[in-house]
């Protein structure tokens, strides 16, 4: 018997994806090129792997056992891979991380590129988006996230930073309609929110010790903190916005920071990867530089 070994790959997706359409997407393969894949397992093991319908494919017993067996297989090989990458003292290889859109863009992969030119070995591949991946499905060796670190099954977590959220403006705006000076002040202001689908994001404050939450109301909602702060810039109003967003704005003067006496909303930042006895090189050099650098450019020093 001489299994195809490039096929395992495709069986396990085709597995994970329940069905061989799904997994010709992630794999940028066609249908039938699955299809072929598992047919050549099925042939050299002499078993039935999925049982075919013209619409569905589902993994038989067989094909579970075998799908159990290469997860296992692989999980080892992944496990000795780490082994000996962590006794090297310089990261290499690949890192996969996924990091929200703008707070990745703006804080996070600043920093990794300067890991990577300090290290030539290190190749980065990075993901831009919003939602919470799956690493474990989708492949990524680390996830940075704001606010919640997600469902910490199979996960490991470590806090490397967080970010402040506050109340900002134009001098403009503020010359032209005075500072509001409580939280029931900011009802007689003009407001730019973040909002979708008729959702209207509130404001999170705290005065004295007590919580408050402002629901603003605004003729500008837009659903880009960018763009909201672009607004605040230009004085159409006053932005509830993280401090890393606005931080070159307010070096440059075209925002300030409103209402001193309300303290700003604090979330932390976290670094999440897949739990496994061995942390590689790589990804445990990208957590320590987030961790050293990130609170610099996340949050104000005050």
């Amino acid at each position: 018997m001489t299994i195809p070994m490039s096929d395992i790959p495709v069986f396990i997706c085709a597995v994970e994806a329940r069905g061989f359409s799904e997994a010709g997407r992630r794999l940028n393969l066609s249908r039938s090129s699955v299809g072929r894949a598992v047919a050549r397992l099925e042939a050299e093991l002499k078993v039935r792997l999925f049982d075919r319908t013209t619409r569905h494919q589902n993994v038989t017993a067989d094909g579970q056992l075998f799908f159990e067996h290469c997860q296992r297989a692989i999980s080892e090989i992944r496990s000795a891979e780490s082994a000996f990458e962590s006794g090297l003292s310089k990261p290499r290889g690949k890192l996969r991380a996924s990091m929200p859109v703008l707070f990745g863009r703006m804080c996070v992969a600043p920093i990794l590129r300067d890991l990577a030119r300090a290290h030539s070995e290190l190749e980065l591949e990075l993901n831009f988006s919003d939602r919470k991946v799956d690493l474990l499905e989708e492949g990524f060796d680390l996830a940075i996230r704001n606010g919640s670190p997600g469902n910490g099954a199979g996960m490991r977590i470590r806090r490397i930073g967080h970010e402040e959220t506050m109340v900002y403006a134009a001098p403009a705006y503020l010359q032209a309609r005075g500072e509001p000076e409580t939280v029931s002040d900011l009802a007689l202001h003009d407001t730019i929110t973040y909002g979708r689908s008729g959702w209207v994001q509130p404001w999170a404050l705290q005065h004295d010790g007590a919580a408050y939450k402002f629901n603003p109301t605004s003729r500008f909602r837009f659903d880009d903190l960018d763009a909201i702060a672009d607004a605040a810039a230009e004085g159409l109003g006053l932005a509830w916005l993280p401090y890393w967003l606005v931080r070159n704005r307010l070096k440059s003067g075209e925002l300030v920071r409103v209402m001193h006496q309300i303290s700003p909303h604090v979330s932390e930042v976290w670094a999440v990867w897949p739990e496994g006895s061995h942390l590689p090189t790589r990804v445990r050099s990208a957590i320590d530089a987030l961790a050293a650098a990130l609170p610099k450019v996340a949050s104000p020093e005050y």
